[in-house]
């Protein structure tokens, strides 16, 4: 079925040019006299690529059905993930280089959205939210408070992000992983 450039919005997915994507941001905009437009960030469910684009009402676009359903992180292996229906108990496994963004927040037996297409598991979205225990950091000072500044801390994901300079190793955080932002403490 095909769609107009207006009816687009972040965690739609779409066909373009054969090509499955899921829309990250959606700004729609009309010019004076030209045709109206929208300046579109996808990601490109088949390779993981994000790419920015313009899309016109000229451009062939068709709404694709995706199935959202909770998985649970198993285990990896080579470049393998392994992934559990919450409820069908069944097992699915995607590569690495589909789930780039999303592998530096992974930690065994976490529940996520697995997101489906004709039944293959394609992509993966995680919690707006996620808490994650500090591993290392410098030790903070008597008198650091948020406001004086931030300092490198590694999670126990491997992943490093900037935290105030209060926060100690062992501490558990709360993380926005797709802003890769410190947001509290747990």
């Amino acid at each position: 079925m095909s769609i107009s450039i207006g009816s687009l919005k972040p965690n739609m997915a779409i066909i373009l040019n054969k090509d499955l994507f899921l829309v990250l941001a959606a700004e729609h905009a009309k010019l004076g006299r030209g045709g109206a437009f929208c300046r579109v960030k996808l990601k490109d469910l088949n390779n993981g690529v994000i790419k920015e684009m313009t899309l016109r009402n000229s451009d062939k676009i068709e709404e694709a059905f995706i199935e959202r359903r909770n998985i649970q992180y198993l285990y990896s292996q080579n470049e393998d993930y392994h992934f559990m229906d919450m409820q069908s108990y069944e097992d699915f496994v995607i590569k690495k280089d589909k789930i780039q963004e999303e592998i530096d927040w992974l930690k065994e037996n976490m529940q996520v959205q697995g997101l489906f297409f004709e039944q293959k598991l394609i992509s993966l979205e995680l919690p707006s939210t996620i808490e994650l225990k500090v591993t290392h950091t410098e030790p903070g000072l008597k008198g650091d408070s948020a406001k004086a500044g931030t300092k490198p801390a590694q999670l126990e994901t491997g992943t490093t992000i900037q935290v105030p300079l209060f926060i100690n190793t062992g501490d558990i955080i709360k993380v926005n992983p797709y802003r890769r932002q410190y947001l509290g403490r747990a």
